[in-house]
């Protein structure tokens, strides 16, 4: 006989068959020790009618253990029924589960509020169907055709709401899975809004030897993939944890909005990013979910409006161009359809180093700037046309040009440094250097190339008509 969820607690430490819809599932995961065994959790519900009121919901954790990943259930969409025979009743901090042992227990996995079949689309070896489960799943699927799992918004944060270092639910729209190296994983992620700037904790010293990165990722995003991303709100990278498996990988679909539960957020030098952990889980969605509803409204309205994507620039900067150059963002700036432009950015200076001219026949390279907007991070150079010969390198010994726009003029070493501090802002000291919050400012930007064998491999970026104000310290 099936148990209710609501009754399930009875029968602790006893084995008990329960029907009920998968509300949200981990992916299949590897155990570590000596035997491989393979695991997978998921949050079930159903539901109990009572006289003169809504239907009560009741939702039970369900963990799956296996000795290949073939043997657990593979569910083909979040909001499908499963049945669970035999499975042992236990708890875990304070809270009634059932776990599924592989040696006496069985499942069947059945379509949700869009099957019409009664059969099972996977079931267990040692499965055997009962024509009184056929009442159950059909008086589950009707149910579900008109249900609203209810979410508090505060539960799912926003982009723009993000602190550091914690676990999250996020409600999120998946734009790209990419697999850059052999069975590791990486998600692209986005809600319409920002991220907040984060703290830069590195040694300006150590940025030709280890140079702060422009992704997550090693290698950044083609360019076709990159067009067809948004140009405003923050994009997290999401990675997966060590031996995740992809059997579930189908319940990740690009262009759907999703909802992923407990998952782990970090940051990569200044870069947020999330970890899709053995805990994590992606959520059922309806049809008509009030919280996606309301997410994509405010990524609708962000699109439709992108001049509201910018912070007030403080008065650290002046440009004396581009005034009929509307703002962009740097995602704007990498996806621009025309490979020589000029824009106008509200961005952080997050890094600065000298370069060695990288091509003697075109602009000699003499300063690298590291520019980030809640879009991207790009390098941008201080080159030959906008410099003059003066003084001494900020981050090592070699002669460097010093701009004659972005410092105004000629000034000494010391007032030199101290303009390039005004960008780099911050002297807290933290493990790796110093730990900066360098300010928003305005800068004008230009893109070129170097061959025109390759125009757009070879494009790059340059800071001009920008200068630090005197005042601005």
């Amino acid at each position: 006989m099936v148990v209710p969820l609501r009754n399930v607690s009875r029968y602790l430490n006893r084995k008990v068959d329960v029907i009920g819809v998968v509300m949200e599932t981990t992916f299949t995961k590897k155990t570590k020790g000596t035997a491989a065994i393979y695991f997978i959790g998921s949050r079930l519900m159903n539901f109990i009618v009572k006289v003169y009121s809504e239907p009560v919901v009741f939702t039970m954790a369900a963990n799956v253990f296996a000795t290949n990943n073939r043997s657990l259930p593979i569910v083909a969409a979040v909001g499908d029924i499963i049945k669970l025979c035999l499975v042992v009743v236990g708890t875990f901090n304070g809270e009634v589960n059932v776990t599924y042992r592989k040696s006496i227990s069985s499942f069947a996995l059945y379509k949700g509020k869009d099957g019409d079949i009664l059969d099972p689309y996977q079931v267990s070896p040692n499965f055997f169907p009962r024509d009184a489960d056929k009442i159950i799943i059909a008086k589950l699927r009707k149910w579900l055709v008109n249900f609203q799992l209810c979410e508090d918004s505060s539960k799912f944060p926003m982009f723009r709401e993000l602190k550091e270092d914690i676990y999250v639910n996020l409600a999120c729209k998946i734009l790209h899975l990419s697999e850059p190296e052999k069975d590791e994983w990486l998600m692209y992620v986005w809600d319409g809004t920002d991220t907040p700037p984060n703290a830069i904790c590195s040694n300006l010293q150590d940025e030709h030897r280890i140079p702060l990165p422009l992704q997550v990722e090693l290698l950044p995003l083609s360019r076709d993939i990159l067009c067809t991303l948004p140009t405003v709100g923050s994009i997290i990278r999401i990675v997966f944890d060590e031996g995740m498996q992809n059997s579930h990988f189908h319940l990740l679909t690009v262009g759907k909005w999703v909802k992923i539960t407990y998952l782990r957020l970090e940051l990569h030098c200044g870069l947020w990013y999330g970890v899709f952990t053995l805990q994590s889980k992606v959520r059922y969605i309806s049809s008509e979910d009030q919280l996606i509803v309301e997410r994509q409204r405010v990524a609708d309205e962000r699109l439709s409006m992108p001049y509201l994507s910018f912070p007030q620039p403080s008065p650290t900067t002046a440009v004396n161009h581009c005034e009929h150059v509307s703002h962009v963002t740097l995602m704007s700036v990498l996806t621009h359809p025309e490979v020589t432009a000029i824009f106008k950015c509200v961005v952080r200076v997050v890094a600065a180093m000298a370069c060695e001219d990288e091509n003697p026949s075109s602009y000699k390279y003499k300063l690298r700037l590291t520019l980030e907007d809640s879009t991207a991070r790009i390098h941008a150079h201080v080159i030959g046309e906008d410099l003059d010969l003066f003084g001494t390198n900020y981050t090592n010994d070699v002669t460097l040009y010093y701009s004659v726009t972005l410092f105004d003029g000629h000034p000494d070493v010391d007032k030199w440094t101290k303009k390039l501090d005004i960008l780099l802002e911050g002297s807290e000291v933290c493990n790796n250097g110093r730990k900066r919050n360098p300010p928003w400012v305005c800068v004008c930007l230009k893109s070129y190339y170097l061959s025109e064998d390759d125009i757009w491999g070879t494009r790059n970026f340059r800071v001009f008509d920008t200068k630090i104000m005197e005042d601005s310290s």
